[in-house]
């Protein structure tokens, strides 16, 4: 069940793989990766900024795309990186953030430590099936869109 308290969210940590995209990649003939973003997710990460609320992405992969997204976004990106709940918990220390007032957005095994040790923890409808008993399950897919419905489920709770 949804919790009641999203006004509570200080920060949103988001994976990049399978949250911003559908967790597919087109490779060309040079090696170069291509991957689809949902431009509606933008729009909610400006209401989330716009109430002051602290957010990254961590991903365990090394993909330019993730900075590059996260730059335009103005969000701060760590990759790669193995240990996902360390690098959470470095980050919540230096921005004076409780774990239990984080949001965490993840889709696979890898996230399942992260989501144990914050206060919110979600995922795509598509995401891992082992991954649904840990967080709670949005109704929209990997890069179609879920960041923007968690993003307008937390800016709607401070109305």
């Amino acid at each position: 069940m949804l919790r009641n308290d999203l006004q509570n969210i200080k920060a949103v940590v988001f994976d990049f793989d399978g949250v911003f995209t559908d967790n597919q990649v087109i490779i060309d003939e040079r090696g170069n990766e291509q991957v689809v973003c949902s431009r509606y997710d933008g729009y909610g990460i400006d209401g989330l900024a716009k109430l002051g609320i602290k957010m990254c992405i961590i991903s365990s992969e090394k993909v330019l795309l993730a900075s590059l997204r996260g730059k335009k976004m103005g969000i701060e990106v760590f990759q790669p990186i193995k240990n996902k709940t360390k690098c959470l918990q470095e980050w919540s220390t230096q921005n004076s953030i409780e774990l239990d007032s984080i949001a965490y957005i993840g889709n696979d095994i890898n996230d399942i430590e992260v989501m144990k040790k914050v206060g919110y923890a979600f995922c795509p409808r598509d995401s891992h099936s082992k991954v649904h008993q840990y967080a709670i399950t949005l109704e929209k897919e990997g890069g179609k869109g879920v960041v923007r419905e968690l993003a307008d489920k937390i800016t709607q709770s401070h109305e």
